[in-house]
């Protein structure tokens, strides 16, 4: 890990951001390792003070995904496009704490292609919480570690850092995501908070559980479109965020706030990436993409 801290500390030191933290995976044995830094100077805290990095989209498959592996009774055909953003939902639009859920309810599922959409992850929580059985919440919380929680959760013993500015205020423990901020409640796209340990930990529940690695394997071997059980997936090895190096099944996921996860199920290793890339601005994601490539790269070469 020595080579990666430092290629992390390397890139750190450019970034307008201050904080950044890798979980490398091995499923093979069920274990990880990880370490965080923080600037000025870059510190190594491997058995410090944890940070809760807010993990944006990571929260819908940590959440969406997890609920289809662990209840896909409760998921008729239009769950599974909604789970797969294939259910014609608008991608995006700025909701209101009152009201929000019959705005959502209001658009009619129907099959089309691909569009990334907050409003299908939404609208999946909501047909999913219709069904009986626990809320969508509750099953999730059953994989999570303790170090994976719900932003409204947090409490002052747990470290947060800066995601931008919260009515002209630097925003620490609150959610980014301005959705997620004002509906003010539970929502899967967005919300969850965690440490990389608690990521990592949670991932490896969800393989333990759910037999995840063997599961995406087996789907992707065959025809697929760009979302597989609520995972996006790479669609050229040799040209993705991922990192080239990664097999053709490789799966995983982007949070908007400078966060990723990466698992190659062949190869069975994954890897985790927390920033807080949103502290300053969030529009200029050239240099932290560039960064995850590489990254990407020099984990899958060391397998």
């Amino acid at each position: 890990m020595d080579a990666l801290k430092k290629y992390c500390i390397d890139f750190l030191q450019t970034q307008k951001f201050d904080a950044l933290a890798l979980g490398v995976l091995r499923f093979e044995d069920n274990s990880f390792t990880c370490f965080q830094l923080e600037k000025s100077p870059p510190l190594i805290f491997e058995s410090g003070e944890k940070i809760y990095f807010d993990l944006a989209s990571l929260s819908k498959p940590l959440t969406n995904s997890l609920a289809f592996f662990s209840e896909p009774e409760r998921l008729g055909p239009e769950g599974e496009l909604l789970l797969n953003h294939r259910g014609g939902l608008p991608a995006w639009g700025l909701l209101p704490k009152r009201g929000w859920k019959e705005i959502i309810k209001s658009f009619p599922i129907k099959e089309s292609q691909t569009l990334y959409s907050d409003y299908s992850a939404l609208r999946f929580m909501l047909e999913f919480n219709e069904k009986k059985g626990p809320s969508l919440h509750e099953v999730a919380q059953m994989t999570w570690d303790k170090e994976v929680l719900f932003w409204k959760d947090l409490q002052d013993e747990h470290r947060t850092i800066q995601y931008g500015y919260a009515r002209g205020k630097p925003n620490r423990a609150k959610v980014h995501d301005p959705n997620a901020y004002n509906i003010d409640d539970y929502v899967p796209h967005a919300g969850l908070f965690g440490t990389v340990s608690g990521v990592c930990r949670t991932l490896l529940n969800f393989e333990q559980k759910f037999n995840l690695v063997a599961q995406m394997e087996n789907a992707l071997s065959r025809p697929h479109e760009r979302f597989v059980f609520g995972w996006d997936t790479v669609a050229d090895p040799n040209n993705t965020l991922a990192g080239n190096g990664c097999g053709s099944r490789t799966f995983g996921h982007l949070g908007f706030t400078g966060t990723s996860i990466w698992i190659d199920p062949v190869k069975k290793l994954g890897h985790v990436l927390l920033t807080n890339a949103t502290k300053n601005f969030w529009h200029d994601k050239q240099r932290l993409n560039a960064f995850r490539k590489g990254l990407g790269e020099h984990i899958w070469q060391k397998k």
